[in-house]
């Protein structure tokens, strides 16, 4: 896990700039760093690398790694680089470190982006082929590790992080206030439909996803690598075998470190059943994190005992905290280069803040499980009203009212059948959206929209969560909040064998006898207490905005309704009448964190006589 950033152009980057971006990224790469030059005919290349050493941690696996007319800055891991490093050295190659950096660029060698193919990780990496005067900009097949890139003035700037694109560049980055206001009335679920990002004119490279930059041409951007839907025959044994046996591997090829390795753990089968895989299947001694919330809604802490005392695990157990709301806010959104998506995340950083101040280098959590295997509450509804018209609905509604249905608070979500009666139905995604949307002085018209990926509802909603709603806003706010502390986040659901076995299932096998993931929860058989394993409850790391800020005091509401950039674009009148109202409703709970969020943003990023986050990275390196 690293930093990476680059120019392809006619800029010749000067070296105050290279060290003042290197100084930006130093918390993704504290081990050591980086950077090369080159000119290719009228374009010059430059490639900056800072490394957070977790393989092969000699200094002879920094980066960039040049050799042979190759040059390479690598974000990520690739885990199956034994394998592939095997095959190589079989094939002639010679491999003079142990990094799985080496084994990348070694891999383009032999096969060229063929290689891709072959590759099991998570990675970003910018690839400079003299021979050809290509450089060649990759993400990995989910977009575990970010890309940013902006076009300026006859050069492509790309980085990990927004504010080394500034630094970079030399140019301070304008906020783009209309994903703002997207992202204040419609939540974070829209971040990520239409390839905006909260700067203007900076994008980022998709996932699965190559660029291809050379002199005389424009840059080719194609995927690599599609995940779909395409049902298969098999029987429910075969199905859970198979889960067991991917998630094994997976996990096995994730636990692949030269530094200590920390677990995210939770209450839910998600993360236990990592935990439980890893201790029993590949025989780890585990190191396990939890954030306990005094919220009943969200205390999971009997579920996390019963895991601990099943696996025999050292537990350390994390506190959120009112105390320093808004200066931790502050600090986080400063690292992020965006609003802290959700308040998951800004518990989460809690989590980070402790597996690194313990020493670890590596976390595993469990991203990715509710996209795979039917997680969230209405997935459970969409399945029921695909099943509308069977004999046996009846009792597949039963099932839903003694599990999953106790739980379901949402009111526009207590009919089970509400997609079988209007399948286009999605108020429950933006919900309240039009009252927040009223909020704005310059309210946005952008209504819900899906991509079309499959004619069934259940796993068409699935792929989009996975592709554009949930799973990238996850990605991006682990990536941050681990980076901030210099720890890497691993995702063994986000698997490629994992993910395209799971989207081979018939979708009565995800959901049977009341409970959802059920291959997964069947995968977890034995190794976890049932109690843990068959809890239809889902939690999560969540709190309510009144357990993180006082409304009821003073100083606190003054600071909320004070002067900032954010009352451009939000009625500073709407939202002190909101305030005082009752956040029962998770949606308005939601927006107020969203809102508090996006106003630091503005402020950090706006404020008379402050460095923005930006020019910090222009500035920090030398202030």
């Amino acid at each position: 896990m690293c930093g990476i950033a680059g120019a392809f152009g006619v800029d010749a980057v000067d070296h105050w700039r290279i060290e003042t971006t290197l100084g930006s990224l130093s918390r993704r790469g504290p081990d050591a760093n980086g950077w090369h030059k080159e000119i290719l005919g009228n374009t010059i290349a430059t490639l900056l690398h800072t490394r957070l050493a977790i393989i092969d941690l000699d200094p002879r696996a920094n980066q960039p790694l040049i050799r042979d007319g190759l040059a390479l800055v690598f974000n990520g891991e690739i885990y199956n680089y034994l394998e592939i490093g095997a095959e190589l050295r079989a094939r002639g190659h010679k491999l003079t470190t142990a990094s799985d950096t080496e084994v990348l660029l070694e891999a383009y060698r032999a096969w060229g982006l063929r290689c891709l193919d072959k590759l099991e990780g998570m990675w970003a990496f910018a690839l400079l082929d003299a021979k050809t005067g290509k450089l060649i900009l990759c993400r990995d097949r989910f977009g575990e590790k970010p890309l940013f890139y902006m076009k300026r003035n006859g050069t492509l700037y790309f980085a990990s992080e927004c504010k080394a694109l500034a630094a970079l560049s030399g140019q301070p980055l304008a906020v783009n206030e209309r994903h703002i206001c997207r992202f204040l009335a419609n939540g974070f679920r829209s971040l990520f439909k239409g390839g905006d990002c909260f700067y203007r004119d900076v994008k980022e490279l998709p996932a699965a996803t190559v660029m291809v930059l050379s002199e005389r041409r424009e840059p080719q951007v194609q995927r690599y690598w599609n995940l779909s839907w395409r049902e298969t025959a098999i029987d429910p044994e075969q199905a859970v075998q198979g889960v067991r046996e991917r998630l094994s591997r997976a996990m096995s090829l994730r636990l692949r470190a030269d530094v200590p390795v920390a677990f995210c753990l939770s209450g839910g089968v998600d993360s236990t059943t990592l935990a439980a895989i890893a201790a029993r299947d590949v025989g780890a001694k585990l190191h396990a994190f939890s954030v306990i919330d005094g919220d009943d809604r969200y205390d999971e802490s009997e579920n996390v005992a019963a895991t601990v005392a099943t696996l025999g695990c050292d537990h350390f157990t994390v506190r959120t905290s009112t105390e320093g709301f808004f200066d931790r806010m502050a600090d986080l959104v400063t690292y992020h280069d965006a609003p802290v998506p959700t308040i998951s995340y800004y518990l989460h950083s809690f989590l980070s803040d402790a597996i690194a101040a313990r020493g670890y280098k590596v976390a595993i959590s469990g991203t990715g499980a509710d996209e795979l295997f039917t997680g969230y509450y209405d997935h459970y509804a969409f399945w029921l009203s695909e099943r509308a018209g069977q004999a046996d609905i009846k009792a597949r509604l039963a099932e839903w009212r003694t599990t999953y249905g106790k739980w379901v608070n949402n009111p526009l979500l207590q009919d089970p059948l509400v997609f079988h009666h209007n399948p286009d139905f999605r108020d429950h995604l933006y919900q309240n959206r039009d009252l927040f949307n009223s909020f704005l002085v310059d309210p946005i018209a952008e209504e819900f929209e899906e991509e079309h990926y499959s004619d069934n509802l259940l796993r068409n909603r699935m792929l989009n969560e996975l592709h554009h709603e949930v799973v990238p806003v996850i990605l991006r706010a682990d990536d941050a909040n681990s980076m901030r502390v210099s720890v890497e986040n691993r995702s063994p659901y986000l698997d490629r064998e994992l993910a395209e076995f799971a989207f081979s299932l018939p979708s009565d096998i995800l959901i049977r006898d009341g409970l959802a993931k059920w291959p997964l929860r069947q995968a977890a058989m034995g190794l976890l207490p049932d109690g843990v394993r068959l809890d239809s409850r889902k939690r999560g790391f969540n709190a309510s905005i009144d357990s993180l800020v006082d409304r009821t005091d003073h100083t606190t509401r003054e600071r909320l309704l004070s002067d900032s950039p954010i009352f451009r674009i939000v009625r500073r009148d709407a939202v002190e009448e909101f305030l005082s109202e009752d956040m029962t409703d998770n949606s308005f709970s939601k927006f107020l964190f969203s809102f508090v969020s996006a106003k630091l943003f503005l402020e950090t990023n706006a404020r008379p006589g402050v460095a923005t986050a930006t020019e910090r990275g222009i500035v920090g390196a030398h202030s």
